[in-house]
């Protein structure tokens, strides 16, 4: 077996599917037969918000936003094309094929199995899914095809600020769409709590750490000191998420199934536009498969912790990001391995 170092990956993200079906288990388990507990945890809530799922949402994104240098951002003129694809892929693109192809699935081909309303919020979830594209998982695919990672960091701390400016409208206008009533407030206060809170935490820890003591400690022992409290906090939150979901996973069992196809369609649709657009730009290999992982794959943090703010942690909306996290990894896995099964045609 290959160490981490050599993959690239860690036991955990390897695995992470596994651990997240566990959790659901778990949290199924807990919330139909010891429903107290997640009724206990419904009591601390701030604006729709939930206390303890927020502590673990910062748990999860604060070591991701610690990996991203935007010093990198004055690198983008050296080679622009990739960082195009991305944008144009990631922004002008996914969030309105995400739409597309999960309405056709819920609410014309799964007309049968899923009834309107939960079809609708389904929808949703599918949607924050779509307009918040991946960061730091990025670095892990990035380094399982061989990508150019300075490049890569460029790609992923462009994406950050994007994700600044233009989730909330996005959000707000397929969800419009999607007649589903969305308080602005309260998405704005998603977007401010768990991405430009935890954002501004991690600009500060770097500068602070690597001016007391210097780059190559940052880089190569600080931010891993938080690997294992980012698996930890997905991980509980995540059996919040199942225990409030309980009634509807046990009564609709195919509905995670139904919720995951169209998912993984929308994952290599989007892998294969920004992979054969980058073939013809005549981009190299280390920058087009990098380009074609952050478009496919899903800030699913992100998603989740504004699914349940908008929603509530027991929301079907919740439900379908949390579908997200359980096939992100192999899927992803997959797509790496054909990443660099084709790497001959660069």
């Amino acid at each position: 077996m290959k160490n981490e170092s050599s993959t690239g990956i860690s036991f955990f993200q390897r695995y992470l599917t596994l651990w997240v079906f566990i959790c659901m288990v778990v949290g199924v388990l807990l919330g139909y037969f010891v429903p107290e507990i997640s009724a206990f945890f419904n009591k601390f809530e701030y604006a729709r918000v939930s206390i303890p799922m927020a502590i673990l949402i910062w748990v999860m994104i604060y070591p991701m936003m610690l990996r991203v240098d935007f010093k990198s951002v004055k690198n983008i003129g050296k080679n622009p094309k990739g960082l195009f694809v991305t944008w144009v892929v990631n922004w002008l693109m996914k969030p309105f094929t995400m739409y597309g192809i999960t309405s056709l699935f819920f609410l014309v081909i799964f007309k049968g199995f899923i009834e309107p309303d939960l079809a609708t919020e389904y929808l949703a979830g599918a949607v924050l899914l779509g307009a918040a594209p991946c960061t730091a998982m990025v670095f892990v695919w990035s380094t399982l095809t061989k990508g150019n990672p300075a490049y890569t960091v460029v790609q992923v701390a462009t994406n950050d600020l994007i994700i600044l400016f233009a989730f909330v409208p996005i959000v707000k206008f397929l969800l419009g769409v999607s007649n589903v009533t969305v308080p602005t407030d309260t998405l704005l206060l998603s977007v401010i709590l768990f991405v430009v809170i935890p954002l501004g935490a991690g600009i500060v820890t770097r500068v602070l750490v690597n001016k007391s003591k210097g780059t190559d400690y940052f880089e190569n022992v600080f931010v891993h000191k938080f690997d294992s409290a980012t698996t930890v906090g997905l991980l509980l939150t995540l059996v919040l998420i199942f225990m409030g979901q309980s009634k509807v996973i046990i009564e609709n069992p195919l509905h995670i199934v139904l919720i995951a196809i169209p998912l993984i369609i929308q994952t290599f649709l989007i892998f294969f536009i920004a992979y054969f657009v980058s073939k013809l730009l005549k981009l190299p290999h280390d920058i087009a498969a990098p380009a074609g992982m952050i478009g496919a794959s899903n800030f699913f943090e992100l998603a989740v912790a504004v699914a349940v703010a908008l929603f509530g942690t027991t929301s079907p909306a919740a439900l379908a990001t949390t579908v997200g996290v359980l096939t992100e990894v192999p899927v992803m896995l997959t797509l790496v391995k054909i990443a660099n099964k084709t790497k001959g045609y660069f």
